[in-house]
């Protein structure tokens, strides 16, 4: 299950950090302080990402059927 939630953090980790660029970079009042928000909320997005993606794989892992 570790390599799955390992696998799943890198494309989550991408996502919620682009997700929280895109926020920025279209918010005005945060845009003009970009430059110092841009690399804090990348790396709260990848480190959101962490538990995110061990529930997704803790939920695939229940889902499969297990072979005996």
């Amino acid at each position: 299950m570790f390599r799955l939630a390992a696998l799943l953090w890198v494309i989550v980790g991408t996502t919620l950090a682009g997700i929280a660029l895109v926020v920025v970079v279209a918010t005005p009042s945060l845009s003009a302080n970009g430059m110092m928000l841009i690399p804090i909320v990348c790396t709260a997005g990848f480190l959101v990402a962490m538990p995110v993606a061990y529930l997704i794989a803790k939920q695939i892992d229940a889902s499969t059927i297990k072979k005996a």
